[in-house]
Formats: structure tokens, C-alpha cells, sequence
């Protein structure tokens, strides 16, 4: 089983795919469902390094990808869960590490929908896709040289 699943959720079309999501129809976002083991890595870790991994002030966008399909959302399934994420906001804005207002959406958790398996692991399989190389690899490597954490290979 995979660590970390591509797919689509927060919407209401319930045989979403990529061509219907990416017309913004369908309410869903592109989001990523992850496994992991709390005794590893806490949940407070995965949200810290969600924030950190794009912008939260870009309103339905995320670097040259637009659309609803492309807004900044988290989900969570506890209340605990929403404390995190709510808390984590707080300490973005509170840095002023932005100039704008924070817009990540913080909802409860309902379904989780697969993307097509050519889209799992994405970034693996195309290394020389123009988009991968000059924008996905590219805001990979900020991030993982702002954010310590531990990465795999």
C-alpha cells in the first residue's frame, strides 16, 4: 500500500475524475490522502509541513494552477484534528509571514475518491515532463530546504 494517495475529495460529484474535477464542477479539490504511523510522525508534523508545501493565501489557485479544484483545503476528522489545523493558522498569521489573509478551507473529512492511476506518484514516473521538471521538482526543493524534516530518498 502506498504512503500517500492522489485523489479528489470535498465535493459532491461521486464518480469524480480528472477531467470532470479540473472543469471546477464537481466541488472537489486535487488533495493527497496519507498513511502514517502517529508513533513516527505526528499529525501536528503533517500539517506544519502541509502549510509549509504552498501558499495559504491564494484564493482557488496554487502557483500557475488555477481553479476551485486547486484551493487550499484541509480536512480533519477529530476535533483534535481541526484544533491542529486551526492552531497552525493562527501561527502563520500571527509570524505575518504573509501580507495577505489566510484561505486554506478547514472541513470535516467525508470521502476520499482515488485519482486514476496514472496520476500516483506522478513526479516519479514523468521526471521529464516540462511542468515536473521546471515547477513541481523545483518548489519541492524549497520546501524540502525550508522545512527539516525527514524525507524519503
Amino acid at each position: 500500500m502506498r504512503d500517500a494517495i492522489s485523489g479528489y475529495a470535498g465535493g459532491t460529484d461521486t464518480h469524480p475524475d480528472y477531467e470532470k474535477v479540473c472543469t471546477g464542477e464537481t466541488g472537489h479539490a486535487e488533495t493527497v490522502q496519507v498513511y502514517y504511523d502517529p508513533s513516527k510522525i505526528s499529525y501536528q508534523t503533517l500539517v506544519e509541513a502541509f502549510f509549509a508545501s504552498m501558499d495559504p493565501t491564494e484564493l482557488n489557485r496554487q502557483g500557475n494552477d488555477a481553479g476551485t479544484q486547486y484551493r487550499s483545503i484541509a480536512f480533519y476528522r477529530t476535533a483534535k484534528e481541526k484544533e491542529i489545523i486551526e492552531q497552525e493558522i493562527k501561527k502563520i498569521t500571527d509570524s505575518k509571514k504573509y501580507s495577505n489573509k489566510i484561505v486554506t478551507e478547514v472541513v470535516p473529512f467525508a470521502k476520499f475518491y482515488a485519482a486514476e492511476d496514472y496520476h500516483q506518484e506522478y513526479i516519479y514516473h514523468h521526471p521529464d515532463n516540462p511542468y515536473v521538471a521546471h515547477v513541481s521538482i523545483p518548489d519541492f526543493l524549497v520546501f524540502k530546504k525550508e522545512f527539516k524534516g525527514n524525507f524519503k530518498p
